[in-house]
């Protein structure tokens, strides 16, 4: 079982420094977070908490994802990275597939994209753009991003988006593989059909063991179940060996661990207060599975 740890919620200084101590003591990759600001007044509901309220507040740091990722590749030497959660339709698939080609000249094979739909129609708002397609405006842009990564002269005639023949470069190195978060049923059915992997929200291990039954169920009626697919998945606490290898034969690859400031329910731990979170939960977590 391999071990990820979120980086959500992390004073942007504090990250280089985070990420070369999470390769040191054993972690496989890190999670960034995503999102273009955070509205004064949010009236949407956060799905992923029984009170329905962001484990964020305004003051939190949410660094561009690309850049992030370009300077953490550069301090690192085995780290991996992704996005949890890319929220895909918020954005212009040119520009993401811009900045994640460019990452990936730097990442190289270390780096897939995590996508989600998002749940906070603030943000939509924002930027113009409808909430209620951003379904439907995430496929065709997993479509738009693929084709462009190629580096070859690509067109593309879509409901959300029209451009004529041209070319996007650097293109990365290999293909970017691209995870699809969620779990309802929607979700699912996209990984199924178009992901090479998915990233889980944060489940029981009964949960993640039905998830990704059915993950195994879909992608074989698809014709699918030959292609290389990585499950992510954050468990809710911290689970035996036993456990952790009852998922393993699921389909599980990993599991990723909280940010710091959430397992301290503190929202501005000092650096060496972080340092020192990777290190106990590498003690505790990690050392016993190596």
């Amino acid at each position: 079982m391999k071990f990820w740890i979120a980086f959500s919620f992390t004073e942007t200084t504090h990250l280089i420094p985070m990420a070369r101590k999470a390769e040191e003591v054993g972690f496989e990759g890190v999670f960034l977070a995503d999102h273009l600001c955070v509205p004064a007044k949010i009236e949407s509901r956060y799905p992923y908490s029984q009170e329905g309220a962001p484990p964020f507040s305004p003051r939190i740091h949410h660094p561009d994802v690309w850049a992030t990722i370009s300077a953490l590749a550069v301090a690192t030497k085995t780290l991996r990275f992704s996005i949890g959660t890319h929220i895909l339709p918020l954005h212009d698939p040119l520009e993401v597939a811009r900045g994640a080609a460019t990452a990936a000249v730097f990442a190289g094979s270390r780096m897939h994209i995590s996508v989600g739909v998002g749940w906070m129609k603030e943000e939509f708002e924002i930027q113009g753009i409808d909430f209620h397609t951003r379904g439907r405006r995430t496929d065709e842009m997993i479509e738009v991003m693929r084709k462009l990564w190629t580096g070859e002269v690509v067109e593309h005639h879509g409901e959300f988006f029209d451009f004529p023949p041209l070319t996007m470069r650097p293109a990365p190195p290999a293909p970017i593989p691209i995870l699809v978060a969620g779990y309802s049923p929607r979700a699912l059915r996209r990984t199924a059909e178009l992901g090479d992997g998915w990233l889980g929200p944060g489940n029981t291990p009964d949960e993640a063991a039905t998830i990704l039954t059915e993950l195994r169920r879909q992608r074989e009626a698809l014709g699918r179940s030959h292609l290389p697919f990585e499950c992510i998945v954050p468990l809710t606490t911290e689970h035996d060996a036993d456990v952790y290898a009852r998922l393993a034969e699921l389909g599980m690859d990993a599991n990723v661990s909280w940010p710091a400031s959430v397992a301290m329910e503190r929202e501005d731990p000092s650096l060496q207060e972080e340092l020192d979170y990777l290190e106990d939960f590498a003690e505790r977590v990690i050392r016993p599975f190596a």
